[in-house]
């Protein structure tokens, strides 16, 4: 086939203006594609940015466990006798220590200053019974912890019953470390009901006493079954004493601890 020089030209630009096309076809299409995988791989950047910052900004939970526990070791480390301010070795009870206020059954104070001190073995037992309470949302409220001899006789002063304060010549058990008289509270602070006040003098305030609501019940039952499951027998007048069956026959003692500025309780 003849083709004329002119149809060949013709046909050369043709060629050109194809084989141009088709390149700039190609070019668009390969820079799309780059365009593409640069914004795929600015995206993925921007997410490992988003959630490498948030892990970085996420406050870390902060406990006093590890100093506590370095506490329980060195407790455990304690004669049992030894007599021990029991804020030194956990944070996670609640202190509301009567005798140092008016607001008791004598109706004035009787100890210088609040201050919790058991003997090594009740506060041990003590620690591992609020370990069951913190686990359902509550915790040990004190009232009143280890108390001096000599705070005994002003007591059977004013009340020489021994169904409710133990005669100072033989000692309560509270002068031994032994015993604690306690409530529940939630982690606010609300103490829970149990039907009476601490240093309630009456039949309402027997462990026994069975006409009361349903929930002061259930409560008092949680407090002594826990109590009881950690080696504390109750006193069958007083829903709030606890004494610790290992330290019963402790010697009493009659020491005053100190009451310097800024210690704890």
């Amino acid at each position: 086939m003849y083709f004329s020089p002119e149809t060949a030209k013709k046909g050369s630009e043709l060629y050109k203006i194809r084989l141009g096309f088709w390149v700039l076809l190609v070019s668009c299409i390969s820079c799309g594609k780059v365009h593409k995988e640069a914004q795929d791989s600015s995206g993925s950047n921007s997410e490992e940015t988003a959630v490498s910052n948030t892990r970085e900004n996420r406050a870390t939970p902060t406990t006093d466990h590890a100093g506590r526990i370095e506490s329980l070791a060195a407790l455990e480390t304690l004669p049992d006798t030894a007599f021990v301010r029991l804020s030194d070795y956990s944070t996670e009870f609640s202190f509301d220590l009567r005798y140092a206020t008016e607001n008791n059954f004598m109706k004035t104070r009787v100890y210088d200053c609040p201050k919790c001190y058991t003997r090594a073995i009740t506060a041990r037992a003590l620690i591992a019974a609020n370990s069951d309470f913190l686990k359902q949302g509550l915790r040990i409220r004190f009232f009143d912890c280890y108390r001096p001899n000599s705070v005994q006789f002003l007591m059977w002063k004013v009340v020489p019953n021994p169904q409710y304060v133990a005669n100072p010549v033989k000692g309560s058990i509270h002068n031994r470390g032994g015993a604690v008289d306690i409530t529940l509270e939630t982690f606010l602070g609300q103490p829970l009901d149990m039907g009476t006040d601490f240093d309630y003098f009456g039949k309402p305030a027997y462990h026994d006493a069975t006409d009361l609501p349903a929930e002061v019940l259930e409560n008092r039952k949680l407090l002594k079954e826990t109590m009881e499951s950690h080696g504390f027998w109750s006193v069958r007048t007083e829903w709030w004493h606890y004494n610790l069956k290992a330290a019963s026959a402790y010697p009493v003692a009659n020491f005053q601890w100190s009451c310097a500025m800024g210690e704890p309780l």
